[in-house]
């Protein structure tokens, strides 16, 4: 700790040759909408005396706002949930290439852009969710299971405009190919025992009610419910079980909350020491304990539902792979019947 502080310290340095004191900022577009997130970055300003100014927004508005601003707008960090986004942003031009030991060395190298154009900061899988007592975790080893006739009429899906399940898809094209997804695509899509509808939570408890036997979902909306203060939303949580697919192929898919830094940066400095900051044990405890995240750097106190869920092989695949495929994956999608 003493070490963290230190290092901000000197990052940070805000006196200047004429004795007065300055102060340094750093402008942060987030897409992510939490008060455990606002007490890092007050604890940031804190230890650094960088001050932290805050726009928070819908992921695709900031990512406008920034097209319009332009090389001379304002932001210097933008931090938003799935790689598709942040992929989105830097071939708009809208991030910088930088390098950084500390954030290498914190984060596996396929949670990071390969030229250091953004960076995980959490990490979420992608798992199946399933009703304990209508269907059994054996018949559900991998993604594909969904489309196996047993679940014909069963699978519970968000539509495929949601970022998530269009990576998810992207990771299958970047493994499979185009032509072997489609024609899982088309046997998934089948199996739907509704239109498309709501977000993962909401599935989720349509599993819990019988409505459909599995669903897909990040790991945090299962935390979450688990972990909600109203008794209805647990027992609906318990309800349901969790699998990791993929555990003897490619490993379950994970995904990530990342930033990078912007391109019209004018306080590159303070932007860097605010991303190693978050990298920190204590701002990765913290994203992990708050939000039933997984953090990205290893080592690091999880939520106890968490540690409960165990270990899990992930998808090594580096995640700039699925901005790759993200527009054919949605292709593929919408011709599947996948709205």
């Amino acid at each position: 700790m003493k070490r963290i502080v230190a290092l901000l310290f000197l990052l940070s340095g805000n006196l200047y040759g004429n004795g007065i004191a300055e102060t340094r900022v750093v402008n942060v577009y987030s897409h992510r909408n939490y008060d455990s997130d606002r007490a890092l970055y007050a604890q940031f300003t804190k230890l650094t005396g960088i001050q932290v100014n805050l726009v928070e927004a819908d992921a695709d508005k900031l990512i406008e706002r920034m097209k319009a601003e332009g090389i001379h707008g304002p932001a210097d960090i933008l931090i938003t949930t799935d790689v598709a986004r942040l992929e989105r942003a830097r071939e708009a031009g809208l991030l910088k290439n930088i390098r950084s030991t500390v954030l290498e060395n914190a984060i596996p190298s396929h949670l990071r852009h390969p030229q250091g154009a953004w960076f995980g900061l959490t990490k979420r899988a992608r798992v199946i969710v399933y009703h304990k007592t209508l269907t059994t975790p054996e018949s559900l080893q991998s993604y594909e299971s969904l489309a196996l006739p047993a679940f014909q009429g069963k699978v519970l899906m968000r539509s495929s405009a949601n970022a998530y399940n269009q990576s998810l898809v992207a990771s299958f094209v970047a493994h499979n190919g185009p032509d072997k997804t489609l024609v899982y695509l088309k046997s998934l899509v089948a199996n739907f025992a509704r239109a498309p509808q709501g977000g993962d939570t909401d599935n989720i408890k349509a599993v819990a009610l019988g409505v459909g036997t599995v669903t897909w979902s990040n790991t945090y909306y299962l935390g979450k419910l688990l972990g909600s203060t109203n008794p209805e939303e647990v027992k609906l949580a318990q309800t349901v079980g969790l699998i990791f697919p993929d555990q003897e192929g490619t490993g379950t898919h994970v995904n990530i909350s990342g930033a990078g830094v912007s391109a019209s940066s004018s306080h590159e400095k303070e932007a860097l020491a605010f991303l190693e900051f978050l990298v920190s044990d204590e701002a990765q405890r913290s994203f992990a304990l708050a939000n039933f995240e997984y953090p990205v750097k290893s080592g690091v106190e999880m939520a106890p539902v968490l540690k409960a869920w165990g270990t899990f092989k992930e998808d090594g695949l580096n995640l700039a792979a699925l901005g790759t495929h993200n527009a054919q994956a949605l292709r593929l999608m919408n011709e599947a019947g996948w709205k």
